[in-house]
């Protein structure tokens, strides 16, 4: 028997108005999602604080081991559940938008910071990132790509590069935008023959309506799970295998070498 997973993918109330309401409704999500033997659960971008909250960004921003790290820590260790979040990273003068996981022992497993800042109010706050990294959780080899980072083709294959085979993409994707998390999201999971859990709010915060269709891709061109408008947590069962078969099966990982130094 091969290789699996099971992911659940937080899809979170966006009118959640402090970050202790936020703890508090993943506190109470949390019985359920064990009870499904999930194994990591994915929470939406700048989970912890809010996403349309303007200056407040500053004021609920934190170190990776601040207090709402060690609460959401606490969380993993007592629930025995890998928790991914996204979070106002502080770092001296700089912000982050930046998502973090801390493994069911509540050890930090690895972080990413939001590579490119969208127009709007994300550039009046946050320093972009530099740079990707995986992580290894129960084998499985894992990157992060937040929000618009997941909207560029070269980040996707460069994680994939990297050996990536699942994708977490904390998200705060817009009423308007159904076309991203319809279409060009799940291609980035076909083109590379990864998973990729897209993590998105629902609702309506502070006047901005959130899409929600939070899903699971599959490596082979299929959605395994999609949430609707509605806050909810869903659940798959990832079976790693289908990543090699799929890659072996379109090798552009592999083909793209031959377009060329100046392609590539």
């Amino acid at each position: 028997m091969g290789r699996s997973f099971c992911l659940a993918v937080g899809q979170s109330p966006a009118e959640l108005s402090t970050p202790q309401d936020r703890l508090d409704w993943l506190a109470n999500a949390l019985p359920a999602v064990v009870a499904e033997g999930t194994d990591l659960l994915v929470l939406p971008e700048l989970f912890a604080i809010g996403y349309n909250i303007g200056d407040q960004v500053v004021a609920r921003s934190e170190p990776v081991d601040g207090p709402t790290a060690r609460a959401i820590a606490t969380l993993a260790k007592a629930h025995g559940v890998a928790i991914h979040y996204g979070f106002a990273e502080a770092d001296g003068d700089a912000i982050f938008n930046a998502a973090q996981c801390f493994g069911p022992d509540g050890t930090r497993l690895g972080g990413h910071r939001k590579l490119a800042i969208p127009p709007g109010f994300e550039r009046a706050h946050f320093t972009p990132g530099q740079g990707c990294t995986l992580f290894t959780y129960r084998d499985v080899r894992i990157a992060t790509l937040i929000c618009y980072d997941a909207e560029f083709p070269e980040t996707a294959r460069y994680v994939a590069s990297l050996g990536a085979e699942l994708i977490l993409a904390p998200t705060a994707l817009g009423a308007q935008w159904e076309w991203v998390a319809q279409r060009m999201i799940p291609t980035r999971a076909y083109e590379n023959g990864v998973y990729l859990a897209y993590a998105n709010s629902a609702g309506v915060e502070n006047g901005m309506p959130f899409l929600g269709q939070s899903f699971i891709a599959t490596p082979d061109g299929h959605e395994l799970v999609r949430a609707g408008a509605q806050p909810e947590v869903i659940y798959g069962t990832l079976q790693l295998d289908k990543v090699s078969a799929a890659q072996t099966r379109l090798p552009y990982l592999r083909d793209r070498k031959a377009l060329g130094p100046d392609i590539r």
